[in-house]
């Protein structure tokens, strides 16, 4: 009767094991898409134009999965734009990190500063 019982035991945990496996993934905080390998290409110094086309369209579908960029994602465009020249793309995408991550807003404000003495 013993045994009975703790083959029973055995078999509710390791059902339980078995199940628990089962369940859904974790949500992660951030989702990068393909925002390191785009960074990487930036510094093999590949067209920015293409980079900042694979960056939206990253950005277009973390915003549809509900989700939210990594922190320096909207920075590293904002450097993509300064360097194709397009400061008003520039200046908007610094004010975004700076909603999203508030603790990055004393370099935010830095560099939009220099954006508007147009420096680079």
């Amino acid at each position: 009767m013993k045994l009975t019982t703790l083959k029973a035991a055995l078999a509710a945990c390791v059902g339980a094991a078995l199940l628990s496996g089962c369940g859904t993934p974790p949500k992660y905080l951030y989702q990068w898409g393909d925002y390191q390998a785009q960074v990487y290409q930036h510094f093999k110094g590949d067209s920015p134009e293409q980079q900042i086309i694979v960056l939206e369209k990253n950005l277009q579908q973390i915003g549809a999965n509900g989700n939210l960029p990594p922190p320096g994602y909207h920075a590293h465009l904002g450097l993509l734009y300064s360097i194709t020249g397009k400061s008003d793309l520039v200046v908007a995408r610094f004010e975004d990190e700076k909603k999203l991550f508030p603790e990055s807003a004393v370099y935010m404000d830095f560099l939009l500063k220099k954006t508007q003495k147009g420096e680079k």
